[in-house]
């Protein structure tokens, strides 16, 4: 098994039970029980009601500073007193993807400040992505999120904020999935 790719597993069993599940923008995604995060690989998944797969990646827009400030205060998911979680896959449209790498960073830090928004929730809210794009997926990315219950205020804001950015113009399916640690 691989410990870059991942399957999150939508079923009845799960380490992860569902709290809500919301249709944000596009075609939604069967309801279920619960959720799992499993090491995978890039065969597919028979298992549970549907299975997204994802692999963590380089940070395809994060330039060397902004990385050093991430590791500096991103702390590892499985926290025990995260028991609260957020899966939000997300679909970016064509144009997104027609646009260099240069036009999509410049709209991710320069215009959305992606990153330098996520660093005022940190450590409390851990966070990783997971890349599908490139594997075929029905997704672009997996977000994953850890947070404790009291911490879920800063979370909604922080989503208010990203969600309010240029590059939220360019998502065209966006699911979100909010769970409790079983």
């Amino acid at each position: 098994m691989s410990t870059t790719i991942f399957d999150f597993i939508g079923g009845d069993s799960g380490e992860w039970k569902l709290r809500n599940m919301q249709l944000l923008k596009g075609e939604p995604l069967e309801m279920v029980e619960y959720l799992s995060k499993v090491p995978g690989s890039l065969e597919k998944s028979e298992q549970g009601i549907w299975a997204l797969k994802g692999i963590i990646s380089n940070l395809r827009y994060t330039v060397k500073a902004e990385k050093e400030q991430l590791v500096a205060i991103q702390e590892d998911l499985g926290r025990p007193k995260a028991t609260y979680a957020a899966f939000i896959p997300i679909k970016k449209s064509t144009d997104w993807w027609n646009l260099a790498q240069d036009e999509r960073r410049k709209i991710m830090e320069e215009s959305s400040k992606h990153t330098q928004t996520g660093l005022q929730y940190l450590p409390a809210i851990a966070r990783k992505l997971f890349h599908s794009r490139d594997i075929g997926e029905p997704f672009d990315f997996l977000t994953w999120f850890e947070y404790a219950p009291a911490d879920e205020e800063a979370f909604e804001e922080l989503l208010y904020k990203l969600r309010s950015t240029e590059e939220w113009n360019y998502i065209e399916r966006e699911v979100d999935i909010r769970l409790v640690k079983v």
